[in-house]
């Protein structure tokens, strides 16, 4: 299934409700699936990442069908050329300094 179905699908199966609810609250149950993504992280469990990762991914999509954004569309034109900023792949960009007491993370999507 591409990004682009997926989306299709889960407005087929949710967007009357999720506009209904509206994006306040919308985005509030995203953030919450985030929260259940970081638990399952934390305590691992293929079957619990697996599925935490499926609700982040279908309440973003959601937030995005609400406003009107194709995330197959905006992804591959961010990141279709490799690195936003270097435009290499793997990433060529410097890590960026670490906040005072706070371990280096490893640089993600869009940092």
């Amino acid at each position: 299934m591409k990004i682009a179905e997926f989306q299709r699908l889960i407005e087929d199966i949710y967007g009357v409700k999720d506009s209904a609810r509206g994006t306040a609250l919308t985005f509030m149950w995203f953030a919450e699936e985030v929260g259940e993504l970081s638990r399952a992280l934390r305590r691992g469990g293929r079957q619990s990442l697996e599925e935490e990762f499926a609700d982040v991914f279908a309440w973003l999509a959601t937030l995005a069908s609400m406003h009107g954004v194709e995330l197959e569309q905006v992804a591959a034109a961010k990141y279709g050329d490799g690195c936003p900023r270097c435009h290499a792949a793997p990433c060529h960009c410097a890590e960026p300094a670490a906040p005072v007491g706070a371990p280096a993370a490893p640089r993600g999507p869009g940092a």
